[in-house]
């Protein structure tokens, strides 16, 4: 068996190529862009020749400095929840529909109409939205009459890109279940979703497991991309499901956040969790046989941006760290509702907006920026709490940007009252996950082996004094978000 993994991250901005010794080491990576074409105030479309295109640069670069036939696997991780229309031949027929094209509104809401929004819930573990695949694809339908009869399958990013490879047209449950059609339970598409939707179901491909071995690279493909003809190519995961198990989250309670611009938190768990009030979300994992509940917030390390552009403007980000650290926990009781983009988990609001509450002429300048770093916290809080309400979570790893900072490592193991860890990776968890999946899908190793790809190299503990403050405060956070959000507020402004 060969030495390497070959990982692709097929993002928003670009397609990350990374290549892994089985060993879990990493050896290179590259990244080829492409552009996104934005429209008619919120359609966002790809061309998905430029995903191909990035893709056999990025392998031929990749492939220069080793032997390519110690390639043991190649393995797709995707931007999900997208849609692209292919003829029988695998030939687009339209752009590509990315989640963030949220023009499919009319019929988000003929769906609820017809299914209703607790039944969708519970069928697939997502709030109905114009973000999902099925919603897109209804909205060609009626559209786009023309196109949608020449379908033959509805494939997501990474689907395409293994189909280009392979030949093969297929999706995989963890993907599939970004679609708002997929049935987390029985693991197939829900035909009385797809009835709903008035959706063919043989337009949609069949969903296999992620470590399932779809085909292998053709002659065709190895012309354009170097890789060899034969070497085995996975079906690979969705961007959510590659990043939860290249974090280590393989296994129940395995708990990760990651804090960039936004910020998630994600676990493993044996079954869907109990969530009434549907704050979280949840998808097949990529591992067999495990669910993969989420909560999503739209601006974490933004907001950290937006505060110094905004009031901090000119220093770097230390500077502000140093300021902060004059502040207490609690930030003399100045909190802040970091909703500066409407926002998802735990509120599922878009008319949402940011304040400060607590304000008085004794507040200073470290009170107002730790509060901003706090109230990120505090909300990331409330999607772990509805996780630990159905399972046991012990403690917390960190990957992205954001868990760079000690300072807000300690403020999270703080707030969330639970150790928090992080890797030595802190930027790799997507394609290192897309790796692993494709090294178990070609038997060089089982799930286990992801520890030996995400080594923890810190571990910070929660401060008792400090989590006895917060404790006292985060049920006034969430009384000031509810307070507002009653007060009909945030819509009111939101009309201004």
């Amino acid at each position: 068996m060969g030495r390497y993994l070959l990982a692709h991250d097929l993002g928003t901005s670009g397609n990350k190529a990374t290549l892994f010794t089985v060993d879990g080491l990493l050896v290179k990576s590259v990244t080829e862009s492409y552009e996104t074409y934005y429209s008619q105030g919120n359609w966002a479309e790809q061309d998905p020749q430029d995903w191909w295109n990035a893709v056999c640069v990025s392998s031929k670069r990749l492939l220069l400095d080793i032997d390519p036939a110690e390639i043991a696997c190649v393995a797709f991780s995707g931007q999900m929840m997208g849609c692209l229309c292919v003829d029988a031949q695998g030939r687009p027929l339209r752009n590509h529909m990315l989640y963030c094209d949220l023009r499919a509104e009319m019929e988000t809401q003929t769906l609820v109409e017809k299914v209703g929004e607790d039944e969708l819930f519970s069928i697939t573990g997502n709030r109905p939205s114009a973000a999902y695949t099925i919603e897109k694809l209804m909205w060609v339908k009626a559209h786009q009459p023309e196109i949608y009869v020449k379908t033959a399958k509805m494939l997501n990013a990474k689907d395409y890109m293994n189909f280009k490879l392979t030949g093969r047209m297929v999706t995989d449950y963890n993907d599939a279940s970004g679609s708002n059609a997929f049935d987390l339970k029985s693991l197939s598409w829900s035909q009385m979703i797809l009835d709903a939707a008035r959706i063919d179901l043989d337009k949609l491909p069949e969903a296999v497991p992620s470590t399932e071995i779809i085909g292998s690279i053709t002659p065709e493909a190895y012309e354009s991309t170097g890789i060899p003809v034969g070497t085995p190519v996975a079906a690979g995961a969705g961007d959510g499901g590659c990043a939860t198990v290249g974090a280590g989250s393989v296994a129940p309670g395995h708990t990760y956040c990651y804090l960039g611009s936004s910020s998630w938190i994600s676990t493993t768990s044996t079954s869907v969790l109990p969530d009434p009030d549907k704050k979280i979300f949840t998808f097949a994992h990529p591992v067999p046989g495990y669910y993969q509940p989420c909560g999503t917030m739209q601006t974490a390390g933004s907001a950290y941006a937006w505060l110094r552009s905004q009031l901090a403007s000119g220093m770097e980000f230390e500077d502000i760290n140093s300021i902060i650290e004059e502040s207490p926990a609690g930030s003399n009781g100045v909190i802040f509702l970091p909703y500066l983009l409407g926002e998802r988990s735990p509120r599922w609001n878009p008319d949402t907006k940011g304040a400060f509450m607590g304000l008085g002429l004794e507040t200073k300048q470290s009170d107002i920026f730790r509060s901003v770093l706090e109230g990120v916290s505090m909300n990331l809080d409330i999607i772990l709490k509805v996780m630990q309400s159905g399972m046991d979570i012990s403690k917390i790893l960190l990957i992205g940007g954001g868990a760079q900072g000690v300072l807000w490592r300690q403020m999270l193991a703080d707030i969330f009252g639970i150790p928090v860890t992080v890797p030595d990776y802190l930027e790799e968890a997507t394609s290192m996950g897309a790796a692993i999946i494709g090294g178990v899908g070609c038997g060089a190793f089982g799930f286990s082996a992801a520890d030996r790809f995400c080594r923890i190299t810190d571990t910070t503990y929660p401060k008792p004094e400090n989590s006895a403050v917060y404790d006292r405060i985060k049920p006034i956070f969430d009384d000031c978000y509810h307070a507002l959000d009653t007060g009909n507020i945030f819509t009111r402004l939101s009309e201004l």
